[in-house]
């Protein structure tokens, strides 16, 4: 897709949305389930839409958490769910929705007090403490469409092991609530909002303090104290606003919160390459306002709305390409954290960059490839054999400094604060530690494309055969292998990987828009990555169409 002439300019009125009109279609618009779009649909990490595309709205809220009450009894789940929202303008009425719900269900539930907003990786570490100390476990929701434009909605289930849950639950909990709302919700239970607040099953906590105390658990704070590190950080507007200045002030560090503020309308935002207002921190036109910054500071960190993702900018490299960086922070605490079991396993998605493969070899460990989406790596995370996983699109997390579990979603906290261990322990940042890198492994020349396509075309996508592809040879080299499973753990992928011997791509349908996603590396240069884009697009093209 041509990149926006407004591409990474500040957002104007006009690119704003009316708030109030989101709402009201939140409240009147009804989905008709036999129509696709409008049906619940979980992808790799929850229900997205928008009220506005009859895809989330109240009645695809409240069928969702119906669905999940009976989940949770068919499973056992008698302990408390913890809930979360992020600051896009659907999750306030969304939580509303499933407080109706979930507590006329009889399901306790604990919220952030004050109504206040609660990061993704907060709520998969309250679900992992209440669980290793109570025998009735706890399980959690996330209200968020992570990174998506102002008028998105999204609901995310993490299950009692702290992640997102596995496709068995999603698929149950999807089909289960479509089945509602083509009964017109008839067999949803639901009392009122103010019957809810009021309820003893409502119980109000401050969620904030405990995660910033723990944080020394997982990061070495000391360190970045000493170190005097300048740090600038511009959280967004998104959910754990607040939650850098609290750091600041409880380890003494020196942190300027460039921008605190939160508008669901994002007006602050700069245009993301599309021309959307969309709270992406790996993408250089959505942080354009940060990088402004950049020779202010020794470092500075951008996150997304509920705070899963990170953006590392340096003085001397801007913003780092994520797979950059993820390369350069699985090498350091491969080498710096010591009371790491020697045999743990380092986990990367399918669609990040090989250089991650040449480090993890190069440090002598295995690597465990898994397809997009989070939930592969939680049970690694859980029983402590993966140490640290991460995904192309600035996501990740790893565990504490003594080997045990964290948290088991990704955390856009620690891997920011990981940049200034980083930075603070070695004295360089992780833009010049990449540069080092490079130096030994080869320089790789990565991009990801979207291309238009239709829920037919997705479909074939998805369910696409190696046994289709007749080519031998793509961007001039011969091919070597063709995937339509991860090694990691033989899962499908729901797309294709085909490799040479220094480059590969790989396509697969997006979940929440009308593309698909082809993603390329090549170690030779731009130019072959080039080719390597062309070529795939063109190869995809021939087989779905």
């Amino acid at each position: 897709m041509a990149l926006h002439p407004r591409a990474g300019k500040p957002a104007t009125n006009t690119d704003l949305i009316n708030i109030p009109h989101l709402i009201s279609a939140y409240y009147t618009l009804s989905p008709n389930v036999s129509e696709p779009t409008q049906a619940v649909t979980f992808g790799t990490s929850g229900h997205r839409g928008s009220a506005l595309n009859t895809s989330f709205n109240d009645a695809h809220i409240a069928a969702i958490a119906q669905a999940l009450a009976e989940y949770r009894v068919a499973e056992k789940i008698t302990g408390p769910c913890f809930i979360g929202i992020d600051t896009h303008a659907l999750s306030v009425p969304a939580l509303h929705t499933t407080l109706e719900v979930l507590i006329a269900n009889k399901v306790s539930v604990v919220l952030q007090a004050n109504g206040d907003y609660t990061p993704t990786p907060v709520i998969s570490r309250m679900i992992l403490q209440h669980n290793a100390q109570q025998s009735d476990l706890a399980d959690g929701v996330v209200i968020t469409p992570s990174h998506n434009p102002p008028q998105d909605g999204g609901f995310k289930y993490n299950a009692t092991h702290g992640g997102p849950a596995d496709t068995a639950a999603t698929q149950a909990i999807q089909n289960r609530a479509n089945a509602l709302l083509a009964e017109q919700n008839t067999a949803v239970q639901r009392i009122s909002l103010k019957e809810a607040l009021q309820s003893e099953l409502l119980i109000e906590a401050d969620f904030a303090q405990d995660y910033i105390d723990d944080l020394c658990n997982v990061i070495d704070m000391a360190a970045i104290k000493e170190a005097k590190l300048a740090i600038g950080v511009d959280p967004l507007g998104g959910a754990g606003t607040r939650y850098w200045s609290m750091i600041a002030q409880t380890y003494d560090l020196n942190i300027t919160v460039i921008d605190d503020t939160i508008d669901p309308t994002f007006r602050f935002m700069h245009l993301d390459k599309d021309g959307q207002i969309r709270m992406d921190c790996s993408s250089p036109y959505a942080m354009a306002g940060l990088l402004e910054h950049k020779d202010k500071y020794e470092l500075a960190f951008g996150n997304d709305a509920d705070f899963d993702r990170h953006g590392i900018v340096t003085p001397t490299h801007g913003l780092l390409n994520p797979n950059h960086y993820l390369a350069v922070a699985i090498d350091y605490v491969l080498t710096h954290r010591p009371e790491w079991a020697k045999d743990l396993k380092i986990g990367k998605t399918l669609v990040s960059s090989s250089m991650i493969d040449r480090v993890v070899a190069h440090r002598e460990r295995e690597l465990a490839e898994m397809p997009v989406g989070f939930k592969w790596f939680v049970s690694g995370l859980l029983d402590q054999t993966i140490g640290f996983a991460g995904e192309e699109s600035a996501g990740g997390i790893f565990l504490r400094r003594d080997g045990s579990p964290w948290a088991t979603d990704k955390d856009g906290f620690i891997l920011c604060l990981l940049a200034a261990e980083i930075t603070a322990k070695t004295g360089l940042n992780p833009g010049q530690y990449y540069a080092k890198l490079t130096e030994q492994f080869g320089t790789p020349y990565y991009k990801r494309i979207d291309v238009a396509a239709t829920l037919e075309q997705k479909s074939s996508l998805a369910k696409m055969d190696t046994s289709v592809i007749t080519a031998t040879h793509i961007a001039g080299e011969p091919i070597t292998a063709m995937q339509t499973h991860a090694p990691g753990n033989n899962a499908a992928i729901g797309g294709l990987k085909v490799s040479t011997e220094n480059g590969w791509f790989a396509a697969r349908p997006s979940g929440t828009e009308n593309v698909y996603k082809i993603y390329a590396e090549s170690f030779v240069n731009e130019a072959h990555l080039d080719a390597l884009l062309t070529e795939a697009q063109a190869l995809v093209t021939e087989v779905i169409s």
